[in-house]
């Protein structure tokens, strides 16, 4: 096999580990401080913890990326990451593990997964390139992996916990943020960086390079539309997951098992969907497929809650709405990196998908606070019908219009 062609199934590997990781992260660390506080709210302030900080160095990240080189930033983010939920468990055993040692210790590991995701994210169009493969082909690989991912870690995310407490399920995330590292360092040929090393008098500065991907990303109206309903749908879609359907699994009963199972129902269903996206992405009518998916993976989820629904429809809600979430990843990545120049795609791509990210710390908060005022079933309609006006915006935000638009950019270039 050919070293690009190689870089690409290395990159697809490490990705799988660490989106498998993260999911388990997303149901351990929640169910931790709710199972040991009992509050909502609590458990909304961890997660905002370790949101927070991901997003901001996600976003200051990207000129570090385009300087250092993506291969560089992922595989020793990862390796930070490791210590700092490796240290969860640790602290646990010893007794020491309260709300003031969990929150610093999640906003470490925030802190560095940001650069180290939007790293794995900005080799994409390098072993597009480097491999002679389609834009559309590997964004559509990727988002299938990142369905897969979710679908595995969620099942074996709630079977630990339920099985060895959440604590040391994280010892298995610890293991697949290694993983991710040793991958992305040993089998992923290194591309030459967008930003190499110059002399000071002819190399901008850190905020000179940031302010320039700034400024293209805010002149292009595709993207800004894009990051303006992203980030609302996942302000609610972060609520969903880490707040109000923990919330459910607790007083119903159902438990961790179940939460994982519907979490990983979604996303099985989403491979679905992701690989027919994959397939027959260059000749999907994007828009179209775009706002349909949105509708149908959206406010559906919400409402079966609201309507007392029983478990088994709650279960085929959440595998027809995996289903067409499925599509919109394979057509947001190829949309995205084909406006970006390959001189610019670390600053760009790091700030669309930190801006997109931008709401998530909030997420949770929101969601534990009107479960606060006004109660569960009443936060889930609330939610669910936000969710439905955001995802009206195709058709009425002027800037959707040039969605399927494929401008000419920079190619990625190869290199060592």
């Amino acid at each position: 096999m050919t070293t690009p062609r190689r870089s690409f199934l290395a990159l697809v590997l490490a990705e799988t580990l660490s989106l498998s990781g993260t999911r388990l992260s997303m149901i351990a660390i929640p169910w931790l401080v709710l199972t040991t506080t009992g509050d909502p709210m609590a458990t909304g302030i961890v997660v905002f913890a370790e949101m927070l900080p991901y997003v901001v160095a996600k976003a200051l990240g990207g000129p570090l990326i385009d300087r250092l080189g993506a291969r560089r930033v992922a595989a020793f983010g990862d390796l930070g990451s490791l210590l700092a939920v490796a240290a969860i468990p640790a602290l646990q055993l010893g007794g020491w593990l309260g709300l003031y040692a969990l929150a610093p210790l999640v906003a470490l590991m925030g802190a560095l997964r940001g650069p180290a995701d939007a790293a794995k994210q900005s080799l994409i169009p390098y072993v597009a390139k480097a491999g002679n493969l389609p834009l559309e082909l590997v964004t559509g690989v990727m988002a299938t992996i990142e369905r897969l991912a979710g679908a595995i870690g969620a099942a074996v995310a709630g079977a630990l916990v339920a099985l060895i407490g959440p604590a040391a399920a994280l010892l298995v995330n610890a293991a697949t943020f290694f993983g991710s590292a040793l991958i992305v360092w040993l089998l992923i040929a290194a591309p030459r960086p967008s930003l190499p090393e110059q002399a000071d008098s002819t190399r901008g500065s850190y905020l000179a390079d940031f302010l320039t991907g700034w400024q293209f990303m805010i002149r292009d109206a595709v993207l800004v539309g894009i990051v303006l309903m992203v980030a609302a749908t996942n302000l609610l879609d972060q609520g969903y997951v880490t707040v109000l359907l923990p919330v459910w699994a607790n007083v119903t009963g159902y438990g961790p098992a179940v939460l994982g199972l519907l979490l990983g129902t979604f996303s099985a269903a989403a491979v679905g969907g992701a690989a027919i996206a994959t397939g027959l992405a260059e000749r999907l009518p994007r828009l179209t497929v775009y706002t349909l998916a949105f509708l149908i993976a959206g406010f559906p989820r919400f409402l079966v809650f609201v309507l007392g629904a029983p478990l088994w429809s709650i279960f085929g809600i959440a595998a027809i709405a995996g289903f067409a979430s499925g599509f919109l990843n394979p057509i947001l990545g190829a949309v995205i990196f084909e406006r970006i120049p390959e001189r610019l795609v670390g600053r760009v791509s790091s700030l669309v998908t930190a801006l997109t990210w931008v709401t998530m710390p909030f997420g949770g908060l929101v969601a534990g606070a009107l479960i606060a005022g006004i109660g569960l079933s009443n936060a889930f309609a609330v939610c669910g019908i936000a969710y439905l006006a955001t995802t009206m915006m195709p058709l009425t935000v002027r800037s959707f219009r040039a969605f399927a638009e494929r401008p000419e950019t920079a190619e990625p270039e190869a290199g060592e």
